[in-house]
């Protein structure tokens, strides 16, 4: 049969919940019709119902407001069900929807967003995913246009009934502006950059309270836009007037900096197929057999130059949204620190290789061992150990990049990031992460200059925690 939800080969299996909702409607298909049936159905038929009307909604456009007034008619469960559905829709089969069914699916969550439906936030979440970050194909471009007509238009709604979802749209805006503002001369780009600027400085400017939920890495993400005009006069009024935003409880730019950001931010930039693509590869495949995966991997996500950004969000993923347990920490599955090495490794662009090796040493600026996860620093500090000596020209490029930053940073409050820096090494060394920096300190393959700056950094280090000492026994050697 052919599918009115979905684009499928000839010999492709059909998808079970497809096939689910296609029945749902068939069987019912007649009392879809108006006259309705006055009759309250039981729990299962109830669903069933739910089913029914939502593959009507999708499949004919033309039927989308009787089949929308029929599901206001017949709701008793604030619509949770049926946006459950919308979820995994989305979720499960957004990259092969049929593009009017695309389209349904945008105009169903407005009609969900005015009915204040539970669940919303979660459709919201999954429908920012299907975002790609670095496409510029006219598919992803209208898509991303959506969401962010949809959130603006909305801005009302969603102020009062799902804040924090507006928080996640600025953060992914913000991301997406950064590769968008680096395409120049393609007008469908230009009318785009301009809704998601005057979204993000609406947030900004008028939110800003809201803003402050993401914590640091709203930070990092600025910075990437500093040359964009809009962007660098809000840079300067956080740094020079924060009163400037009407938000009593901001006073400096510091108190982002010792805000962690949550992991749900990092996980709006990563869409949910590559998320169980990367996890399966960090809890299954083993060091030594990960070649053909990531083969498969960058032919997929990587294969165009305008993609590497994405490695960025990825960098981020794999430090702060998925964190290995013990039995895999100490078993021979591929670390995250080889995956990142690897991608560090992919040919990126300049930027996009400085911006990722900004995600992997961000949360060693601010390291708070009262609110920060040691595993958010593991594999930076892994990743420089584990390279020496095969791969020392990684290990000495990511020292220096740690120490470029902390020198140049933030010059007015260096002493923020020292303090950071200082407690991810004694975080590391008492946790047991390694049980020597020997291996940076005394590894003939680093340079020397690298060396003696590590060596004072180090010395700093001690004077500020007082207890950090680099003990003389080796991780691993270095010849």
């Amino acid at each position: 049969m052919v599918s009115k939800l979905v684009k499928r080969s000839t010999h492709e299996a059909e998808n079970p919940h497809e096939v689910t909702l296609r029945e749902s409607f068939l069987s019912l298909e007649p009392q879809l019709r108006p006259p309705f049936p006055l009759t309250i159905p039981t729990q299962e038929q109830y669903l069933n119902l739910n089913r029914a009307i939502l593959y009507g909604i999708l499949c004919e456009p033309h039927l989308a407001k009787v089949h929308i007034k029929h599901l206001h008619g017949i709701i008793t469960d604030g619509y949770g069900y049926f946006t459950s559905i919308l979820v995994r829709i989305v979720n499960e089969m957004y990259g092969k929807l049929i593009d009017s069914v695309k389209r349904q699916l945008v105009w169903v969550t407005h009609e969900m967003i005015y009915v204040s439906a539970i669940g919303l936030d979660g459709l919201l979440v999954a429908l920012l995913r299907q975002i790609v970050g670095g496409d510029f194909g006219e598919e992803n471009l209208w898509w991303c246009y959506e969401m962010v007509n949809l959130f603006s238009s909305k801005w009302d709604c969603l102020l009062e009934d799902a804040p924090l979802i507006l928080t996640g749209a600025l953060y992914v805006f913000l991301r997406l502006l950064a590769d968008h503002c680096r395409v120049l001369n393609v007008p469908k780009i230009e009318s785009l950059r301009q809704m998601e600027k005057d979204f993000c400085v609406r947030m900004l400017r008028e939110k800003l309270f809201l803003c402050l939920r993401i914590g640091r890495d709203l930070v990092r993400l600025l910075q990437d836009l500093v040359q964009v005009p809009e962007f660098r006069a809000i840079w300067k009024d956080l740094l020079y007037d924060p009163n400037s935003f009407g938000t009593e409880e901001f006073m400096d730019i510091s108190q982002l900096y010792n805000t962690r950001t949550s992991k749900w931010y990092f996980l709006l930039r990563i869409n949910p197929e590559m998320e169980s693509q990367l996890r399966f590869l960090l809890t299954h495949v083993k060091f030594g057999g990960q070649k053909r995966y990531q083969v498969w991997f960058a032919k997929k996500y990587l294969s165009a130059p305008e993609r590497n950004g994405v490695v960025v969000d990825i960098v981020r993923f794999l430090c702060c949204a998925h964190h290995p347990s013990n039995d895999i920490i100490h078993s021979n599955i591929i670390q995250r620190w080889a995956v990142i090495g690897w991608l560090l490794k992919c040919n990126l662009k300049n930027y996009v290789e400085a911006n990722s090796k900004l995600a992997l040493f961000y949360d060693w600026l601010f390291f708070n061992e009262k609110v920060d996860n040691v595993m958010n620093i593991e594999p930076g500090i892994l990743l420089m150990v584990y390279s020496i000596p095969k791969y020392a020209d990684i290990t000495n490029s990511l020292l220096e990049f740690l120490l470029i930053l902390l020198d140049n940073y933030d010059l007015e409050r260096k002493e923020i990031l020292l303090r950071g820096i200082s407690t991810a090494f004694h975080t590391l060394l008492s946790k047991g992460v390694i049980q020597s920096l020997d291996v940076l300190t005394r590894c003939d393959m680093l340079s020397p200059n690298l060396k003696e700056r590590l060596e004072r950094l180090l010395s700093e280090c001690s004077a500020i925690k007082g207890s950090l000492r680099i003990p003389t026994s080796h991780v691993m050697s270095c010849a």
